[in-house]
């Protein structure tokens, strides 16, 4: 039986103290044996179900710790590459939040220094590993619907009055793209194997970041060429919904196809002619569980990683060509 991979995370963040140490503490292969936080109160949230948590007051000491093997990092945006290369250079594994550079350059960056390392470097981009999306994948690879003729994607929410929030900040790489874009743009890429060939963008700011953005573009994949058009916001309702539709049929992913099992019951909803409907429900399973298990075999077995940095690049470098074309709204 192998031994557990031991994490450390840097940093005390709630998305870190509600999803993802509740998820390392459960995963498979793993062990939830430290935390850097330089305000001792908030590591008690965290012993409240790894009470035996070894806690540093910085995170340059948590990766000095010789029995830290892997790092997850949920900093703010513009702190992701700089400590995803102090981890390597440490010689840790890294998880690191989406985004996990603000350009494609830096992804490359942060390839080159994996491969030096020889360690296992990725993004937290959790979806991949939820049956919801493998299966709406799967289906179109299979030809369930024919071949993919157009994609529309939706997800917002509404944080206006949170002033405070890093989102609402330009200085710690906010905005609706780089927080919930790489779900509308990445999601499309895993299911379709396409990239973008054309691209229009739409963006309305505020306090300058991005609060609304719709994208059109027309993309390439093994099937052919689609449209396709997307859409975020910070200023909206809540609403997470994406949509294949082919020459025979229709592919709904919605109810929570980003937050499954916190917004809603994961579901794929598969469209057929004469107004057939059959529905897949996937009740009670974590990704964010999942990820963690994938990472600590991928670490411990040598096996390929299911979400590699070549893909994460492929979606920043959209997010990229989406700001490159920017052409401002006003509402």
């Amino acid at each position: 039986m192998m031994s557990a991979v031991k994490w450390g995370i840097l940093g005390a963040a709630k998305f870190a103290r509600e999803h993802m140490a509740p998820a390392i503490h459960a995963a498979t292969g793993a062990e939830l044996y430290a935390l850097a936080t330089a305000w001792p109160d908030k590591a008690e949230a965290f012993r409240a179900f790894a009470p035996g948590l070894k806690v540093h007051d910085s995170y340059d000491a948590l990766l000095a710790d010789p029995e830290v093997e892997a790092v997850y990092i949920p900093l703010p945006n513009h702190l992701h590459v700089l400590w995803t290369l102090k981890a390597l250079a440490a010689g840790k594994h890294v998880l690191t939040e989406k985004p996990i550079a603000m350009h494609a350059r830096e992804v490359d960056q942060i390839i080159n220094a994996r491969d030096a390392a020889k360690k296992l470097a990725a993004e937290a981009y959790m979806i991949v590993f939820h049956p919801q999306w493998q299966r709406a994948k799967a289906l179109v690879e299979e030809g369930a619907i024919g071949r993919v003729t157009h994609v529309d994607a939706a997800f917002s929410y509404n944080n206006k009055d949170d002033t405070d929030n890093i989102r609402n900040k330009p200085d710690t790489g906010g905005g609706g793209i780089r927080d919930i874009g790489v779900y509308t743009y990445g999601s499309v890429r895993y299911v379709t194997g396409a990239e973008p060939q054309e691209l229009m963008s739409k963006i309305r700011r505020e306090n300058g970041v991005d609060v609304w953005a719709q994208i059109f573009s027309v993309m390439q994949g093994p099937q052919g060429r689609f449209t396709y058009s997307a859409m975020t916001s910070m200023r909206l309702s809540n609403r997470q919904e994406v949509v294949f539709q082919g020459e025979k049929g229709m592919i709904r992913v919605a109810n929570a196809p980003f937050n499954a099992g916190v917004h809603d019951q994961a579901q794929v909803e598969l469209h057929l002619p004469g107004g057939k409907v059959v529905t897949e429900r996937f009740p009670g399973v974590n990704q964010y569980k999942l990820q963690v298990e994938a990472f600590c075999h991928s670490v411990r077995t040598g096996a390929a990683y299911p979400c590699p940095l070549e893909f994460v690049r492929g979606t920043q470098a959209m997010i990229d060509r989406v700001f490159q074309m920017e052409s401002a709204v006003t509402l």
